[in-house]
C-alpha cells in the first residue's frame, strides 16, 4: 500500500501515484502521468500483435525437384506454425513462361501439403515472369 508520503510527493509534482506491480510483495507504486502510462501501455499491447503478420517468402521454379520442393514446403511450415504469412512465388525463366501450367501444378502440391495448417489468402496471380500465390496460418 503506498505511504502518505509518496501520494504527497505525487501531488506536488502534478502527477499520479500508479500501482504497476500489484500481485509482487510489496506492491510496485510509481510516480507518473497515468495517461501517458495508459497510452504505452496499449502502444506495446498493439506492437506485438502485429509483429507476429511478417510475411515470409518461399521460392520455386516449375523444373523443381520432388525433394527440394519437400524441403520449401517444411520450411513455409516452420513460418505458418510460427504464424506468419507464406507468399509462395513461382519464377519462370526463358521458355518456361510457355509452360506455366506446370508452375500452377507446382503450387497446388505445396497448398494440399500444407493444407491441415493454412488456408488460400490469395489464389495464384501472374505479375510478369512470376506467379504468387499467398498462405496464412489457421488460428485453432
Amino acid at each position: 500500500m503506498p505511504t502518505d508520503d509518496a501520494r504527497r510527493q505525487a501531488k506536488e509534482a502534478g502527477l499520479d501515484l500508479v500501482e504497476v506491480a500489484p500481485n509482487v510483495r510489496p506492491p510496485v507504486c510509481r510516480i507518473l502521468d497515468y495517461g501517458k502510462f495508459k497510452y504505452e501501455q496499449k502502444k506495446k499491447q498493439n506492437k506485438s500483435k502485429n509483429a507476429s503478420a511478417v510475411l515470409k517468402e518461399i521460392r520455386v521454379r516449375p523444373k523443381i525437384d520432388k525433394h527440394d520442393l519437400e524441403i520449401k514446403i517444411r520450411k513455409a511450415r516452420e513460418f505458418l506454425e510460427e504464424g506468419h504469412k507464406v507468399q509462395v512465388t513461382c519464377l519462370f525463366r526463358g521458355r518456361e513462361m510457355a509452360y506455366q501450367h506446370i508452375g500452377l501444378e507446382v503450387m497446388k502440391r505445396v497448398v494440399e501439403a500444407l493444407e491441415d495448417i493454412s488456408r488460400v489468402e490469395r489464389e495464384p496471380r501472374r505479375e510478369g515472369r512470376r506467379q504468387t500465390l499467398l498462405l496464412s496460418a489457421v488460428r485453432r
